[in-house]
């Protein structure tokens, strides 16, 4: 990676310019890498909660959830086409209003349109659950928190777009807000439901699921009210004639965002698979896997949060066409994404016992073999952070330029072919086990990023920068 910043081309301009980018990209970022945070702290709540009634209803939710995020990650990547297509058009004009609506309302349209049939599949999940095998009265206890939960899919994806369009309009403290509120929300109605608590009945998991379809809602309400009532958002009259068809811009949202809805089912079924390559070695593995995961997934909305900023930034010079804008808005996104990354890979190397303790006692004798395994994987894990963080804010500036296609491809060839095929030659043909199935999946996400670069890097050559 060194070596590739080195021959790159970085924009030289007064160092004035880079200051203010900077804060500029923080500004954005920050709200963005909190909200991000809010969203992970719902799914941890939900655990946790879940935990505390017992271990097989866990079990049954850990499936459920799965099953439902699966759907909710490709979804989430086709509306994610909405912010660099805004920022593009903001950046074009600063006074679009209407292109800025035709993107929002094409987005819901393209989030109604595969939610219906993903509800359609999300409802027969113990047919799934089933035809892979899984316990028949899990498969049960897992669908029918999945038939309560699917309903918040479409929210969701609603709030998603709302958040992308106050975000590139450069205001997403709001979004922080309505997360943050809902956060508290999904506690409380959560635990009501599952425990019959606050004149609530006590459903279990099934109150899980409504529950949670009932925070994915009470979010998107909210949003709807900001941009409704706020001076800055409501000229925009985002649902006004929600029912006229524009199938010019709705083409547009599927051909930039299925591409990135592929890319991330691809990058996150690798992870899936990563789980049950571990659980073929052994429990302890497995174990040792999640906290590893846990630690490395906390980290990773950070550059997240940077990359989704450095897709605005490079959209707003883009649509500027201000070549020398787009080199310090990706550049400086990149700093700061990798920049980060290695601070906590630096963090991983220095203290592994003591970020493992979080999750397990280490006086416990009995968790010996689960946390020795855990610090080794924390190892890779540094490595594994800076490439990762490096392929987030790298794909955030591609689709700042709206180049999509090619970076799939990138995901397919570096995590389904180099990282699982490192993953299993090291894992299993050499015997290296889960060492060898995390150096896969570092190997996967180096080559990815190493290819996201490079191509930023090309971008004037590919003519991607050009209009």
């Amino acid at each position: 990676m060194a070596l590739v910043m080195a021959a790159a081309p970085i924009p030289f301009a007064p160092p004035g310019k880079w200051r203010a980018e900077a804060k500029a990209t923080l500004a954005l970022a920050t709200p963005l890498i909190l909200t991000n945070l809010a969203q992970a702290l719902i799914h941890a709540t939900d655990v946790v909660l879940l935990g505390w009634v017992g271990p097989r209803t866990l079990a049954a939710g850990a499936l459920g959830v799965n099953i439902y995020t699966a759907f909710l990650i490709f979804g989430m990547g086709l509306v994610m086409a909405a912010s660099p297509m805004m920022a593009r058009e903001l950046g074009a004009r600063s006074n679009s209003v209407r292109d800025v609506r035709r993107t929002v309302r094409q987005s819901m349209w393209a989030a109604v349109a595969i939610s219906i049939p993903f509800w359609a599949i999300l409802w027969n999940s113990e047919a799934i659950l089933l035809a892979f095998g899984q316990d028949p009265d899990l498969a049960a206890d897992a669908a029918r928190f999945v038939r309560a939960v699917q309903w918040g899919l479409l929210p969701f994806l609603f709030y998603l777009i709302l958040r992308s369009y106050v975000s590139a309009m450069e205001q997403p403290l709001w979004s922080l807000v309505v997360g943050g509120t809902a956060v508290v929300f999904n506690a409380l109605i959560n635990y009501g439901l599952i425990f019959g608590e606050f004149g609530l009945p006590a459903l279990g998991l099934l109150g899980a699921g409504i529950g949670s379809a009932l925070s994915a809602l009470w979010m998107f309400v909210g949003m709807a009210l900001v941009v409704t009532l706020h001076p800055r958002f409501r000229r925009y009259r985002l649902f006004g004639r929600f029912w006229r068809a524009d199938w010019v811009r709705f083409r547009g949202v599927w051909k930039l965002g299925l591409p990135i809805a592929i890319t991330l089912g691809l990058e996150i079924t690798i992870f899936n698979a990563a789980v049950f390559l571990m659980g073929l070695i052994n429990t302890a593995s497995l174990a040792a896997h999640a906290i590893a995961i846990q630690i490395a997934a906390l980290s990773f909305m950070v550059p997240l949060g940077i990359g989704q900023a450095a897709t605005i930034r490079v959209g707003l010079a883009f649509g500027r066409r201000d070549r020398a804008g787009i080199g310090r808005a990706g550049w400086t996104s990149f700093a700061l994404g990798t920049g980060f990354m290695t601070l906590m890979a630096l963090i991983m190397i220095a203290f592994p016992h003591l970020l493992v303790s979080i999750f397990l006692d280490p006086t416990d004798p009995a968790n010996a073999p689960v946390i020795a395994l855990a610090v080794s994987f924390l190892f890779v894990a540094a490595l594994f952070q800076i490439v990762d963080g490096a392929q987030a804010v790298g794909a955030g500036m591609l689709r700042g330029l709206q180049d999509t296609t090619l970076p799939m491809i990138y995901a397919a060839v570096g995590y389904w072919v180099i990282g699982l095929g490192v993953a299993l030659g090291l894992g299993f043909g050499l015997d290296w086990q889960g060492i060898g199935i995390w150096i896969g999946l570092a190997t996967g996400l180096a080559v990815v990023a190493m290819l996201m670069v490079v191509r930023w890097i090309r971008r004037e050559s590919l003519g991607l920068a050009r209009w």
